[in-house]
């Protein structure tokens, strides 16, 4: 056990917050336009009058974030694409609507915030788990938001420039204002995410103090400044071919930037939040692996989770912060352990949502 927890940290070269998942996420260019003005056709196969032709990625417009182009997929999900200054792209957002939803409502819904991991997309929620019909009766609205395959939830750094991609900004700011000024979002909060995501939940619950009442992490780093976690950090930016000091600056020079974006460092904002904290301690096959599951570096995110997460949990319990920490052995860096999770804090979920 000794040489296991010395060798921890030199898991450096480990691309954690980027490989949430083994395999590429698809390209999802199939987009149909609502005209402006118009509700979206709760029929999937209906086609509007029009088309801007704008498409995920693309060259962000001039001027203030919009939507430009809606899809709606069937009876609950509508995508958005919506034009984003600070990330200068078109960025898709998909939402799972409500019963009795509409634009013209007289109510607001309370918003629970899903968060993809590294290497991934928007669409991955939907994807790869049964969330549409696991949160049917729920009287929220569910937005799963674009954040790139490197992101890391945050206004990158750029040597001190600041400007694009600022992923923060789009998502606190750009998203949550569209869709309380057009698709009757609340005020009441709450965000959960995966590996890279569950890292965005938990920071954004910190750094934007208020804005969520529950953040939930499953398999994610929750202390950037611990040893060897920066080199974590970095080596996973350079695996998408991105600076690794474009993020966060250098970890020495820029250690105020650094401190910024660590949810230790932020852990006292976290008070009054309603937290839940998983993950497995090690990289071998779990109880929801199948028989002879082929091992894939990803899974060392787990160990290095779990490093994290008893970091930052001894910090909250200083502070008398409560929260719950799940750590459940062994168990991989996979969607099977995130849909559990997901599901043993749903309770607390709907709590905070008062849903």
């Amino acid at each position: 056990m000794p040489s296991r927890t010395r060798r921890l940290p030199a898991v450096a070269m480990v691309p954690l917050l980027v490989l949430s998942t083994p395999g590429v996420a698809t390209a999802d260019p199939d987009w149909s336009l609502v005209p402006e003005g118009a509700e979206p056709s709760a029929s999937p196969s209906a086609r509007p009058a029009r088309d801007t032709g704008y498409l995920p990625w693309q060259k962000a417009l001039p001027g203030q974030a919009r939507v430009v182009r809606e899809r709606r997929l069937d009876a609950r999900t509508l995508d958005v694409l919506i034009s984003s200054p600070s990330v200068g792209r078109m960025l898709p957002v998909r939402l799972l609507l409500p019963q009795g939803w509409s634009k013209s409502a007289r109510r607001t819904w309370p918003v629970l915030y899903l968060l993809h991991g590294g290497a991934d997309d928007y669409t991955s929620w939907t994807r790869m788990t049964d969330v549409s019909t696991y949160t049917a009766d729920l009287d929220a609205i569910v937005v799963m938001p674009e954040a790139g395959r490197a992101g890391n939830y945050s206004d990158w750094h750029n040597g001190g420039r600041g400007g694009p991609p600022a992923w923060a900004t789009f998502h606190t700011y750009e998203v949550r204002r569209l869709l309380e000024i057009g698709y009757r979002a609340g005020t009441r909060r709450a965000i959960a995410g995966l590996s890279m995501g569950a890292y965005g939940a938990v920071k954004y619950a910190a750094r934007y103090r208020g804005m969520f009442r529950f953040a939930g992490a499953y398999s994610g780093i929750l202390a950037t400044r611990l040893p060897g976690i920066p080199a974590v950090i970095m080596n996973a930016q350079a695996s998408e071919k991105q600076d690794p000091r474009a993020l966060w600056g250098d970890p020495e020079r820029d250690k105020r930037v650094w401190a910024a974006n660590d949810p230790l460092a932020l852990a006292a904002n976290l008070k009054g939040v309603s937290l839940y904290l998983s993950s497995g301690t090690n990289s071998f096959n779990g109880p929801l692996d199948p028989p002879g599951s082929p091992w894939h570096p990803a899974h060392l995110g787990e160990p290095i989770s779990a490093y994290t997460g008893k970091a930052l949990s001894k910090r909250l319990k200083r502070l008398g912060i409560p929260h719950t920490l799940h750590l459940y052995g062994n168990g991989t860096h996979t969607w099977p352990y995130w849909i559990r999770e997901f599901k043993s804090s749903y309770p607390m979920i709907r709590k905070a949502l008062g849903a």
